[in-house]
């Protein structure tokens, strides 16, 4: 990637404090600290222009715009006009990039980037001073900053390279400049944007294209499309995956809803994090931390303790019931696991399944198509009662019904504000209720008003006789 701002570059980093090596940027006005540079950044619902002055009231040397401002004459030599403010944040983390020692592992995929990125950050950390990326700064904002924000001494930076649009990862390669880069699998997700499977499969792949001089590409092999367009396009790559013909494959792998289990050079691996999906990104992490140095043992030893990841697949406990928090996100494939998980669980513990299902969104005109076949996944884990949030999810559960050899009992709701207020209406004690939908539909406030009905009642498991 050139960088068209070097000069701005270099008046920036002379300008803002350096926080243990890191500029100091902020893009958000009500986070400013003194010394900070303030980029004015321009959204769909907010304009950070309009912020400006506030930012230089609370101690912005320096704020970087794209327009003219209105400011007091005092305050006009903190501007620093520029074309566009986000590709001048990216230009400046390639300056920084360049100029710092540490190492960077890059992550893509259409499920598991979060997770894959906590295990190797768990694992690295017991060697290694590591930064990652906070929550899901995956875009053209979130990744610079993720860079921008690393310390002089850190040796690894974990940074997410997420996509809803062709282009994406090729820009965000270029700017993070990694050494590892890492594809966790490609599935049916934001086609909205990227219109099919093989420009997703593209798009991912191109995270290789800013691979450092020495760099290396790390793909699942267990996705065949991305296996033949890595070939395709002459990429030199690691593949990872449960299929044995997989460079990186477990020699035995199980799972079930408390844990995922493989064996690695006759070690046995056992992460506290249930669901098939969880044994591809083991894997994925293995493959990188293995190349870094540790034996099966090692990454044995430091996996066991990995706390779960904020709703993806989180189990959480409220008096009586127990809720599968999986709302972060969702597309089919994510869906799919999610469910395999909730039937498992649910027959391991003879528990009622519920699923709360939102919407699946950024699928396009493959909405109605990917929503019909969701139905087949619940009824292949024997949800009797599925609450819906949208109309998408509703023609899934209904689609369901219709195919149901069994009595399938849908509730439909307009939203999550609506869904939440009438759970008490259906949630039984002992029930383990599976909550999933996409980001816009917001299931957190499920998921909240479940902890508010549960969480004084009694503690007792489920009758089992």
């Amino acid at each position: 990637m050139n960088n068209p701002h070097q000069n701005l570059a270099k008046i920036i980093t002379a300008r803002a404090s350096r926080r243990g090596g890191s500029i100091s940027v902020s893009t958000d006005s009500r986070a400013v600290n003194p010394g900070d540079c303030f980029f004015a950044i321009t959204g769909a619902n907010f304009d950070g222009h309009s912020f400006v002055s506030q930012a230089i009231k609370k101690g912005a040397v320096c704020a970087v715009v794209n327009r003219n401002i209105k400011l007091p004459d005092a305050d006009e030599k903190f501007l620093l006009r520029v074309d566009d403010t986000v590709e001048a944040l990216g230009c400046l983390a390639v300056h920084y990039r360049t100029k710092s020692k540490f190492k960077v592992i890059a992550i893509t995929g259409s499920v598991g980037k979060t997770t894959t990125r906590h295990i190797i950050a768990h694992v690295l950390k017991s060697r290694h001073r590591v930064y990652q990326s906070p929550k899901n700064f995956n875009n053209q904002i979130g990744v610079p900053l993720t860079l921008l924000a690393a310390k002089a001494d850190d040796e690894f930076i974990i940074a997410e390279l997420g996509t809803n649009r062709p282009g994406e990862i090729e820009y965000l390669s270029k700017i993070t400049r990694p050494d590892f880069a890492i594809v966790t699998n490609v599935r049916p997700a934001h086609l909205e944007g990227l219109g099919s499977l093989d420009a997703i499969t593209r798009e991912k792949l191109s995270i290789a294209t800013g691979l450092a001089p020495a760099g290396r590409l790390f793909i699942n092999g267990d996705c065949s499309n991305l296996v033949a367009a890595a070939r395709e396009n002459g990429y030199q790559f690691t593949t990872f995956g449960l299929d044995q013909t997989c460079d990186v494959h477990p020699q035995t792998s199980d799972w079930n809803h408390k844990c995922s289990e493989f064996t690695i050079d006759s070690v046995s691996v056992n992460i506290p994090l249930g669901g098939k999906g969880n044994l591809e990104n083991a894997l994925a992490a293995w493959s990188v931390c293995s190349e870094l140095g540790f034996t099966a043992q090692q990454f044995a030893d430091a996996v066991k303790s990995i706390p779960p990841v904020d709703m993806r697949a989180h189990i959480r406990r409220f008096g009586s019931i127990e809720v599968i928090d999986d709302c972060y996100n969702a597309n089919p494939a994510s869906m799919k696991n999610a469910l395999e998980l909730l039937s498992k669980m649910a027959a391991s513990e003879k528990r009622r399944p519920v699923f709360v299902c939102g919407d699946m969104g950024e699928l396009g005109e493959h909405s109605r198509k990917y929503h019909e076949e969701l139905a087949g996944d619940i009824i292949n884990a024997n949800v009797p009662l599925v609450i819906t949030t949208g109309p998408m999810s509703a023609l899934a559960a209904s689609t369901a019904k219709t195919i149901a050899a069994y009595k399938l009992e849908i509730e439909n709701f307009p939203d999550a504000n609506a869904a939440a207020d009438n759970l008490h209406k259906f949630i039984k004690d002992y029930d383990i209720v599976l909550v999933k939908g996409s980001r816009n539909a917001a299931l957190e406030i499920v998921v909240h008003k479940l902890q508010q009905c549960f969480i004084d009642s009694p503690l007792p498991g489920p009758d089992k006789s």
